[in-house]
């Protein structure tokens, strides 16, 4: 059964006790909400997800509840708990989906040792993975939805999961965050895609989710391997420019966007290099959306001649 699947009378119930056992995968999460508007956000934004009829464990015992206190009459708030901890501070009661979202990064980013997590997207076409490790600012989640919405299957927007024995890239898609102008931006270029509603009081300004294209919600339990790695870079105005990058600075790239490279020790290394190793690696600046995708299918596809691909040049 999804949550789709779920009336949403049944959805708050089960929300409210004993709380919804649903897989992210490769996650399964246990959620506690006494929210009243936050049930319709959730079932919208992940439909196609299973859930746990009869689930015993859960990775993560999520809660999101109205803070208690005086306060809660002026300035209602909610509280994120994980295994009855409370990992920080509130944040606004209007604002439970981008706290999950934000929640459930710190989770994995704090518990998840066994693989390589790198802040990265990563989507699989024909077979072949592209990761598009990046920084915030860099245009990543706005390059991840097109790409997305055009045939590519979601594997992660933040987290690329990588299990060092093989070297796989294991699916975790969720809703994609789009911040600001990205918002638009989708909604003109995709406007198929399914999007949450905009939540304009986060501390990265304005901020709305793409739901993932079912199909890359059913086949989450299907790993891909990496065929290239692309460093994305947005601005505006700017030609369209793919150029290789020499795999001693790729290397670096890579691991200082790892959230556990140093934690992980010669895994981390040898998991790194392994990537390395096996990949393409590119720079990307793109402006145009249709352009970058244009250029990366061609990639994919074995189409791009040599004037269609620059040379690293020092700047």
């Amino acid at each position: 059964m999804k949550l789709a699947d779920l009336p949403l009378d049944e959805l708050r119930r089960r929300l409210h006790q004993p709380g919804l056992f649903f897989r992210i995968e490769p996650f399964c999460v246990h959620l506690h909400s006494n929210l009243a508007d936050f049930p319709p956000v959730l079932r919208r934004l992940y439909a196609d997800y299973q859930i746990c009829e009869t689930a015993s464990f859960a990775d993560f015992h999520i809660s999101l509840d109205r803070s208690k206190g005086w306060l809660r009459w002026w300035r209602p708030q909610v509280q994120f708990w994980v295994d009855n901890e409370i990992p920080f501070a509130p944040f606004p009661a209007d604002t439970a989906l981008p706290f999950l979202e934000w929640g459930l990064n710190w989770c994995v980013g704090q518990r998840v040792h066994h693989l390589l997590l790198l802040h990265s997207g990563a989507l699989e076409k024909n077979g072949q993975a592209v990761l598009l490790p990046a920084w915030p600012g860099s245009g990543k989640s706005t390059l991840c939805a097109a790409l997305n919405y055009r045939g590519w299957r979601l594997l992660s927007d933040e987290f690329a999961l990588v299990r060092p024995a093989d070297l796989a890239i294991i699916p975790f898609p969720r809703p994609i965050p789009l911040k600001n102008e990205s918002i638009a931006v989708i909604r003109a270029f995709a406007p198929e895609a399914i999007m949450g509603p905009e939540f304009p009081k986060t501390r990265k300004g304005t901020v709305a989710h793409v739901r993932p294209p079912r199909d890359s919600v059913i086949r989450s339990q299907e790993p891909a391997r990496a065929r290239w790695i692309i460093f994305p870079h947005f601005e505006a105005n700017a030609a369209l420019s793919l150029k290789t990058l020499p795999k001693e600075r790729a290397f670096l790239k890579l691991a200082g966007n790892s959230f556990n490279y140093e934690l992980i020790g010669l895994r981390g290394f040898e998991t790194v290099s392994g990537l390395i190793d096996s990949c393409d690696c590119y720079l990307l600046t793109y402006s145009d959306l249709e352009q970058a995708i244009t250029r990366l299918n061609a990639l994919a596809a074995g189409e791009l001649t040599r004037t269609d691909i620059l040379e690293f040049a020092e700047e």
